[in-house]
């Protein structure tokens, strides 16, 4: 199963070609390599710059936490299993116009609609995706990158990184995984 969870972060009084970030999260497919490495390669050959990427296991106790505001929901306590089960990778994209982008790369929900109207989308690996997004505000799509990257924070890297990132002054560290800010001369 692949699990993607995605977020955007906006920043106001930018100009319109100012990188956002996604969170994307995909679950399960870390048990399998080869379905890694083939997702992780269709989000570099769609221009995402791969700002963080890490693998990791939730407990219990963190899907409980992370999807808190959903706890009465029917959903809530299949999704905690689900997100606690197994291992999973989380990354922080960047992208101008990142959340079109990335729904475009996503595809449809259903994987047989898919098939036949966006074959070049990620859903044809013919997986079950569950696809959660929560942009009511930026503060939100900033706790959800925290929970994931607890040391990453979005505003030094809009004020420090992201102008570099924008102008390409980056290079794909292949042992990774990510993208870095190439050394200055």
């Amino acid at each position: 199963y692949l699990f993607f969870l995605q977020t955007m972060l906006l920043t106001a009084g930018r100009l319109s070609k100012v990188l956002q970030l996604t969170l994307a999260v995909i679950k399960d497919a870390v048990a399998h390599p080869l379905m890694l490495e083939a997702l992780h390669q269709r989000i570099l050959d769609n221009n995402f710059v791969i700002v963080r990427c890490k693998d990791l296991v939730w407990r219990r106790q963190d899907s409980e936490r992370f999807y808190a505001e959903h706890s009465g929901r029917f959903f809530f306590q299949r999704l905690v299993e689900f997100m606690s089960s197994g291992p999973m990778r989380a990354y922080i994209l960047a992208r101008e116009d990142a959340i079109r982008h990335w729904r475009e790369l996503m595809g449809p929900t259903k994987v047989f609609r898919a098939r036949y109207t966006s074959p070049a989308s990620i859903r044809i690996f013919k997986l079950i995706f569950l696809f959660i997004t929560s942009l009511d505000s930026v503060e939100s799509a900033q706790r959800e990158i925290s929970f994931f990257f607890p040391d990453f924070c979005v505003e030094e890297w809009m004020e420090k990184d992201e102008p570099l990132f924008r102008s390409g002054q980056i290079h794909f560290d292949h042992q990774k995984q990510i993208h870095t800010l190439s050394a200055q001369s």
